[in-house]
């Protein structure tokens, strides 16, 4: 937990030190979390091709589940940070507790639902009869563990308010490891097969949310906080996520409407398409740290009131999108013979895939902005015009690439509609940064 500057030390240079300070871990801890699902797929893809398809179907099933609920992350950032910066680490370790409750309940309703409609939801994926088996048992027994997986999502939110990405840093490096051992000596040690697997990675997630739960108890001992539920502060945390979860909702809609486009197009401009978003999915790592740093800065500079250091560090961090998205477009561009013959050597898919990656590689400054204003506001507690913004966008988006099979335009036609939807999103946010209106001080946001 660090001291609050003041706007006297609101320099471009002190800012950067903070920006790589949060984002260099937050970073490290992104990209160990698909880690996660790689290790599982390499020691499940052992066992058969079955098993294989049938953690793909569950494992696309829980990253949903677990997704939609990213809010109990970024609620949980931007109010603990607000009483950072107003000088209650009491206060700010209760909202965190109250966050921590909010995702316990959320996890246990999951559970309720997710079990015994288990066999119903793989087959609305599609799951074939072979496959079908494995992903009901893997998506059973690794529901178990949403409720942790949860818990670490709210903690992790708490430690980025207090200005701590290290550790998260540090518990995910522990969890993939943790994990990869497990599922090796699960799946083949003990022979437990698919199951081995889940077991392993519900172990493993329950061992990352007690890790948290150590730290924030810890801190929450120091400062004499209650660590009771309490009904208000809950209601509060779920009042306050709840236009962040229309955001994530509406931004998931964007990228289903967009695969089921591409869908339409064939199979070659599908394939295309998942190594396109794989790609975009990766570049949005390094983006999206940058905007955790956002949550937890500007949080804690209005928790301070100090209105001047916010706008300079929402103006410096923008700068660092568009020089971070400037580069990973070249690094897109001039990497792209290395990467794509690891995706296919199909003549047909690199060809459909070349023009789409360009346009890709041209709207990363645009996102860059979208990202690091998207953090800016999150970490002002501007949840509402947020959902708006993005449904708004959505609405845009929607029409255009429907449109797109109908008109005769391919993957880069389709790509070109992301890249309108990205432009979209940046005017929407562009203009509340520049309205100022995203700027409410006090360490709880009227």
């Amino acid at each position: 937990m660090t001291q609050v500057p003041t706007s006297a030390r609101s320099t471009p240079r002190h800012h950067d030190r903070e920006i790589i300070a949060l984002a260099l871990p937050a970073f490290g801890a992104l990209v160990a979390e698909p880690l996660f699902v790689m290790v599982d797929s390499a020691v499940v893809g052992h066992l058969g091709t079955a098993q294989l398809a049938g953690l793909g179907v569950a494992a696309a099933l829980l990253a949903t589940a677990v997704n939609i609920f990213v809010f109990l992350a970024y609620a949980t950032t931007a109010a603990v940070a607000r009483r950072v910066g107003a000088g209650d680490l009491a206060g700010a370790i209760r909202q965190g507790m109250d966050g921590i409750w909010l995702a316990l309940l959320l996890g246990a309703a999951v559970i309720a639902v997710a079990l015994p409609t288990a066999p119903a939801l793989v087959d609305l994926f599609g799951a074939s009869d072979t496959a079908a088996p494995y992903a009901i048992t893997y998506l059973r027994i690794s529901t178990l563990g949403i409720p942790a997986m949860l818990v670490v999502l709210a903690a992790t939110g708490v430690l980025r308010g207090l200005q701590d990405t290290r550790t998260p840093l540090y518990v995910a490096i522990g969890g993939f490891g943790a994990n990869a051992a497990l599922n090796a000596t699960l799946v083949y040690g003990a022979g437990l097969g698919i199951a081995g697997s889940a077991w392993g990675t519900v172990i493993a997630q329950n061992a990352m949310a007690a890790v948290y739960l150590a730290v924030v108890i810890r801190g929450a001992r120091r400062h004499g906080t209650s660590l009771r539920p309490d009904a208000a502060g809950i209601r509060a945390c779920a009042h306050a996520g709840a236009p962040l979860l229309i955001r994530t909702l509406s931004l998931r809609a964007v990228m289903l409407i967009a695969t089921a486009v591409a869908a339409r197009l064939g199979d070659t401009d599908i394939a295309a398409h998942q190594i396109v978003l794989t790609l975009w999915s990766l570049l949005a790592f390094a983006l999206d740290a940058i905007a955790i740093a956002g949550q937890a800065i500007i949080g804690r500079y209005l928790g301070a009131g100090d209105e001047e250091g916010a706008r300079a560090a929402c103006r410096r961090m923008v700068r660092w999108g568009i020089a971070s998205g400037v580069a990973l477009g070249l690094l897109v561009v001039a990497s792209r013979p290395l990467f794509i013959p690891l995706f296919t050597t199909d003549s047909a898919v690199r060809d459909a895939l070349l023009p789409a990656l360009l346009v890709t590689a041209l709207i990363q400054p645009v996102s860059g902005v979208v990202f690091v204003l998207d953090g800016v506001l999150m970490g002002a507690g501007d949840g509402p015009y947020l959902a708006w913004a993005m449904i708004a966008t959505l609405a845009v988006f929607a029409p255009v690439a429907l449109l797109v099979p109908s008109l005769g335009g391919g993957l880069t036609a389709l790509w070109c509609t992301m890249a309108l939807m990205m432009s979209v999103r940046m005017a929407t946010l562009w203009l509340r940064a520049r309205s100022g209106r995203w700027i409410v001080t006090g360490a709880v946001r009227g």
